[in-house]
């Protein structure tokens, strides 16, 4: 009886022995499955952001002067630093400058740039400064296009011509542009890039464009309208609550058969959209829950992509926790691989990691408060 106990014990020792060397079961043997479905997440919607955004299509360039039926509206606060360079973009067109309450030179400025400047109406309660701004041009506007730029951007002198020549062949009536990001300072380069791959992860560039789709899209940084079809669907009045007022717009037109047409038009247009950290999170802050709920089905998708981009660093330290150190550096450049198209190189998407925690923090954020009701400043004011 001894010596059969004894060659058990010896036994059990032996096995306690030999798993020592092993992972134990549970999670700690879960890193490889869940790095895949993380990974193949990532690759599904990185692929299928920049396939959505380099499928709407790209405006050709028209030659010829630019058109003189056409009033370039921009609505400005505070914008003394860029207004001059906007309106010198269109030295043939009626420019109006719409100063919403700016406390520094915006106004003379844009004067001495040769642009008709116009105060903004006073806000009534609801209402948010841009639509306003918007609004009041347009009723100062007599042409039968109307352009509404925003103060931070600049454009090619073929623009017009190419945009106007555009929605005349194809019968549009609303034409709205994404333009060139061009990104200065370090929070820009890192931020940005991933902003609008985690944004198209969830916009179709078939269903935007299609009139039998309710998806709906536009950029408010560039929208060209038909005079008529601006009117008949309200205009920015129409909006005049919304804080993605842009957004709004495309949804009331496809709505009432307005012909919407995204396109890109990174060769004819620029944009700086924020030069800091503290404006890029306050201007996302404020956009990023409002966009969910006027595209549900589009915010779902985001969603979902945010929430697998952020799962990368923990399924990467799964990997790495239990020695699989070829998966882990296969897995480790899986974001900067896919997100390359958007920094413009694969050096500049090395910073993608960062944006990926940076940005859920400021999309986190913009969705306690818009839960609980706190506004966000935007350029002095409660949004």
């Amino acid at each position: 009886m001894a010596s059969a106990i004894g060659r058990i014990h010896k036994r059990v020792l032996c096995f306690r022995t030999a798993c020592a060397g092993r992972p134990s079961s549970g999670w700690a043997d879960m890193g490889f499955p869940v790095a895949v479905l993380v990974g193949c997440g990532i690759v599904f919607f990185l692929w299928k952001s920049r396939r959505n955004y380099m499928r709407l299509p790209e405006m050709p360039v028209a030659d010829g002067a630019p058109p003189r039926e056409v009033s370039v509206i921009i609505p400005a606060r505070n914008e003394a630093a860029n207004i001059e360079r906007v309106i010198r973009s269109f030295p043939v067109s009626t420019v109006i400058v719409v100063d919403d309450a700016s406390d520094d030179r915006t106004a003379e400025t844009a004067r001495c740039a040769g642009a008709q400047v116009i105060a903004a109406p006073p806000l009534t309660p609801g209402v948010k400064g841009k639509p306003n701004a918007c609004a009041a041009g347009a009723r100062q506007a007599t042409t039968p296009w109307l352009l509404f730029v925003d103060a931070d951007t600049w454009f090619d002198e073929r623009f017009l011509a190419s945009a106007v020549a555009y929605a005349e062949r194809e019968r549009l009536d609303l034409l709205t542009c994404f333009l060139r990001n061009v990104r200065v300072q370090w929070p820009e380069r890192i931020l940005l890039p991933y902003s609008f791959a985690l944004y198209f992860t969830g916009v179709s560039a078939a269903r935007v464009n299609s009139a039998a789709s309710k998806e709906a899209l536009a950029n408010g940084q560039c929208i060209l309208f038909r005079r008529e079809a601006y009117d008949a669907i309200g205009g920015h009045a129409s909006v005049q609550t919304s804080v993605i007022e842009d957004v709004s717009l495309a949804a009331i037109a496809k709505q009432k058969g307005i012909s919407v047409r995204v396109v890109r038009a990174e060769h004819l247009g620029s944009v700086r959209m924020y030069d800091s950290l503290r404006a890029i999170w306050q201007g996302f802050n404020k956009n990023s829950f409002h966009f969910l709920r006027v595209n549900p089905w589009t915010g779902l998708q985001v969603v979902i992509a945010s929430i697998l981009l952020t799962s990368w660093l923990p399924a990467l330290l799964l990997l790495a926790r239990e020695g699989r150190w070829a998966p882990a550096v296969f897995f480790a450049t899986i974001p900067m691989f896919f997100t390359a198209g958007w920094y413009g190189g694969l050096r500049a998407s090395l910073s993608a990691p960062i944006a990926i925690y940076a940005f859920q923090a400021i999309a986190l954020d913009g969705m306690f408060r818009a839960i609980f009701k706190r506004s966000v400043i935007w350029k002095g004011r409660h949004v």
